[in-house]
């Protein structure tokens, strides 16, 4: 009955589906963003800058680990925990070192944030 009274409905459901999959299939292939690419050089200079962007880099950006600030031991945990859980090659000896040493000198823990503000309850006293 409806279809008597509107013949163009069924032709206007079929135009709004075919719609609908294509803004889908344009919004699956569009990525979320787009990516920069990172540079050896914007790193800091130092004796294993080269290893640690290399390997750093291999998984994901090294804005997250920039943006960490450890200590060394911090680190070394960090690195053996990727190395278990993430299936990071695991780096031992004089390499191992190099790469510690430079994150240690060049991402410390940030200085506490004065008058309070946020503090993550999960991170290590």
């Amino acid at each position: 009955m409806i279809v008597r009274l509107f013949p163009w409905l069924p032709m206007l459901a079929l135009a709004a589906s075919a719609s609908f999959a294509s803004a889908q299939a344009q919004q699956a292939s569009a990525p979320a963003f787009t990516p920069q690419d990172e540079r050896i050089e914007d790193l800091p200079e130092g004796p294993g800058r080269d290893e640690t962007f290399g390997l750093c880099t291999a998984c994901h950006g090294y804005k997250l680990v920039s943006n960490q600030g450890m200590t060394r031991d911090r680190w070394d945990e960090t690195m053996t925990w990727m190395t278990e859980r993430h299936g990071m090659p695991d780096i031992q000896g004089a390499d191992r070192d190099l790469i510690l040493d430079y994150l240690a000198a060049h991402h410390p823990p940030k200085a506490p944030a004065r008058g309070g503000g946020f503090r993550n309850p999960f991170a290590p006293q």
